[in-house]
């Protein structure tokens, strides 16, 4: 593992800071920071393009070999920072480590081999969970783990749980319960297209029909109704009272 470790060279910054950093990338280098096992944070330029390179393909553990110094040290990546656009990088943070160190690291998960489930019509596979973080020794660490999904059906899942590890002394930090794999099937929505009617109410084009019972024999209709002496019209009023005849006035004699 030490010796298969991709090699970075290095060099100190003498000065440090937004301005100092941006002319380090212009200069080809990429700004990153060295600390731990007890010495004092050391920030050095690294050579951009092959430091990137190991970077981008998932390495960890690296052999940092700073100008001057007689043996490359063995240093693990521990963060990265992204411009705002969050596509490149440009700056890196590496520890101190031995190869015997316990450390904690997020590892890839590989889904290897055809879900049966998938055979199924309408069947997706999801992969919510795509690394896994565990613990384990600085020279056990794996490039990814493999998960094995050829006997995963419909409504069935993977948990992290579930997950065999490389090595029996790595330890999972991972929550057991987190969802690894899962087989699901997708409903397909159906859309009902509007009737004539209700598009024609909605685009207020036609006014709603109304339907009148038929008249029972002998029934007398609104108007025989309004006709009859205190009796309420079609609106609700009482018909009008009819008036008397005006009384004579009295000769006089």
């Amino acid at each position: 593992m030490h010796e298969q470790s991709p090699i970075l060279t290095a060099t100190k910054r003498e000065r440090i800071g937004s301005r100092y950093s941006a002319r380090v990338r212009e200069a080809g280098g990429l700004p990153a920071i060295v600390y731990g096992r007890g010495e004092e944070p050391l920030p050095v330029s690294l050579e951009s393009k092959g430091a990137l390179g190991h970077i981008t393909k998932g390495e960890k553990v690296f052999r940092l070999q700073l100008d001057g110094a007689k043996e490359a040290q063995t240093v693990l990546l521990k963060d990265i920072q992204f411009d705002y656009t969050g596509n490149r990088i440009v700056h890196a943070d590496f520890a101190r480590v031995a190869l015997t160190d316990r450390v904690t690291i997020r590892v890839p998960v590989h889904l290897i081999g055809e879900a049966k489930g998938l055979k199924t019509v309408g069947a997706i596979l999801m992969h919510p969970t795509a690394e896994l973080e565990v613990e384990c020794m600085v020279s056990e660490i794996p490039e990814y783990v493999e998960v094995n999904i050829e006997e995963l059906d419909v409504d069935h899942a993977i948990l992290a749980s579930d997950v065999k590890l490389p090595k029996p002394s790595m330890k999972l930090k991972t929550d057991p319960k987190s969802m690894v794999a899962q087989i699901i099937i997708q409903l397909e929505e159906v859309v009902v297209a509007p009737t004539a009617e209700a598009g024609a109410v909605e685009g207020g084009a036609a006014e709603p029909e109304v339907i009148t019972a038929k008249k029972k024999e002998g029934e007398e209709g609104a108007e025989g109704e309004a006709a009859k002496p205190g009796a309420k019209g079609a609106a609700g009023a009482k018909a009008p009272a009819a008036k008397a005849p005006a009384a004579k006035e009295d000769k006089k004699k």
